[in-house]
């Protein structure tokens, strides 16, 4: 097991090098100074989705739109879970209708839906919005 991880900044979306001893939600981005870990979910665009998925930390994606009901009625139990869950876990959000390529890139046919990355490779995916706890056990499954 390696002693130390890349962490992908979510303010300039630089990667880290951190000792995993050290992982903890006060670490500082070494570029721009800023906290790597925010508590809330990353927004992704297309030139910044990569770093992010090259990252040791598991990521988590909601792929959402601003007039999907169900998706904003999911976003407060998201942002809840990103508060909990760093620094285990990065959650990010794209918004398939800004961008459309990385929802056509996933084959994202309904939203909400969550994937998960490890090391850039699709772990989970299941769509629809999830009760607190159900997000929760699908994460853990997936850890």
């Amino acid at each position: 097991m390696p002693d130390q991880i890349f962490v992908t900044c979510p303010h300039c979306h630089r990667k880290n090098r951190m000792p995993i001893a050290l992982l903890t939600a006060d670490g500082k981005c070494g570029a721009c100074k800023e906290a790597l870990f925010i508590g809330k979910p990353v927004d992704l665009s297309q030139s910044t989705f990569e770093q992010h998925m090259g990252g040791d930390l598991p990521l988590v994606i909601d792929f959402w739109a601003p007039w999907c009901g169900p998706c904003r009625d999911f976003s407060p139990v998201f942002e809840a879970a990103a508060a909990t869950l760093e620094p285990k876990v990065r959650l990010a959000k794209v918004d398939t209708e800004a961008e459309q390529a990385l929802a056509q890139r996933f084959s994202i046919r309904s939203i909400p839906t969550l994937m998960m990355f490890r090391k850039g490779k699709e772990v989970g995916r299941v769509s629809g919005a999830l009760p607190p706890a159900q997000l929760s056990r699908w994460i853990s499954q997936h850890l």
